[in-house]
């Protein structure tokens, strides 16, 4: 190893290694700069305890990939934070215990083997359950080579996970009087005006707190929940013990037909679930968007709404739609739990169904001797109207 290098790792190991006895599970994403970090992260002991994943998405297409859209600019303070919560979110997925998940990221655009018109700099993103860090490093351009740049950007992401891990950092960096740093602390909204916003996909509410994007349960039931009643327990029941998984009961803040519920409606909607009830809040108000957001999951509808998943008028009239739809689901281990109702005074069921040739796999019945209840939340609405 040459001295230099040598030299590096010498001066961050003994950083690294507090990093490494914390409890924090980081995945790290860099792009332009900082893969001497991720070398000097995984060449000390114990990085296995820190590190779930490196990920170096340089080229177009993997970065599209790993964010899910294509950034507006590759080296931006934007980008470094969507490359941060990217890396949260799969450092979150992919945790195995309780301990605290966290995304590094970076995006930088510095000194290479031909001469560059604008600044070099770099953005370091730290992402955490509470907010985000961003450093903004501009370098003092032409006074250091590739090399030197790129120990500088690496430093500072060791430093931004020391603080993001909770530890006093004092590390040195390596600026000059010609290089500028920035730190930007910004808190996350809270998880309800994450999900309205559109900034995140689904919460989850259970004994009475809110975490964003958690894990949601195996099975789930949507409602409108307008208002809970015995009926929609009593299903959740019978689909339990149907399925062997934890049901959890699904509303979506969004619908096809009437305005997005505002945040005093969920919160009163919410205040009928008790403690040992999970309710998974969303935006996806069809069926087709609930099983991309959670595939592999059973989800418990009655007769009337398998309906709905099987007629082309729900999906434009476009009966190639409708195939593609009930394909992809059926493809990722979607299931359907179908629950007899009560139509004009005959109780129907999923035989009253005209599943498609070939998708009759997705459906299940629910025993009419498991539940029958033929009271809905309309006819309480009315009842409590009179």
């Amino acid at each position: 190893m040459p001295e230099r290098e040598h030299y590096n790792m010498e001066e961050t190991h003994p950083h690294i290694e507090k990093i490494h006895a914390t409890p924090q599970k980081a995945v790290v994403a860099v792009s332009g700069a900082g893969t001497q970090a991720v070398a000097w992260l995984l060449g000390v002991a114990g990085a296995s305890r820190t590190i779930l994943e490196a990920l170096v998405p340089y080229g177009r297409e993997s970065m599209n990939s790993f964010l899910g859209f294509e950034p507006e600019q590759s080296a931006s303070a934007q980008t470094a934070k969507d490359m941060a919560r990217a890396a949260y979110r799969k450092a979150r997925s992919q945790l195995e215990d309780d301990s605290p998940p966290v995304g590094l990221a970076c995006a930088a655009t510095i000194a290479t083997d031909r001469p560059k018109r604008g600044e070099h700099r770099a953005y370091v993103s730290a992402w955490d359950q509470t907010g985000n860090t961003l450093y903004l490093l501009n370098l003092h351009k032409g006074l250091r080579d590739r090399a030197g740049e790129e120990e500088v950007v690496s430093r500072l992401l060791v430093h931004a996970l020391m603080v993001l891990s909770g530890l006093e950092s004092d590390l040195e960096l390596g600026l000059t009087s010609g290089d500028t740093l920035e730190i930007e602390q910004t808190d996350h909204p809270a998880p309800l005006a994450q999900l309205l916003s559109g900034e995140s996909n689904w919460v989850v509410f259970r004994g009475g707190s809110m975490g964003v994007e958690g894990e949601a349960p195996g099975t789930l039931l949507p409602g409108s929940f307008s208002p809970l009643h015995l009926g929609h327990r009593g299903l959740a029941e019978a689909a339990g013990k149907m399925s062997g998984t934890e049901v959890g009961f699904e509303l979506s803040v969004t619908n096809v037909d009437k305005p997005a519920l505002e945040e005093s409606e969920i919160l009163k909607r919410l205040s009928q679930f008790t403690d040992g009830e999970t309710v998974v809040l969303t935006r996806a108000e069809i069926f087709f968007k609930k099983a991309r957001l959670f595939p592999g999951r059973t989800f418990v509808v009655g007769w009337d709404t398998a309906i709905r998943l099987v007629a082309q008028r729900y999906y434009g009239d476009d009966p190639d739609a409708m195939m593609m739809a009930l394909a992809e689901m059926l493809a990722a281990g979607t299931k359907f739990l179908v629950a007899g109702r009560e139509d004009n005074g005959v109780f129907k069921t999923l035989a009253d169904v005209e599943v498609p040739q070939g998708f009759r796999g997705l459906f299940k019945d629910v025993p009419e001797d498991w539940f029958r209840e033929d009271i809905s939340s309309t006819q309480l609405r009315a009842m409590d109207s009179d």
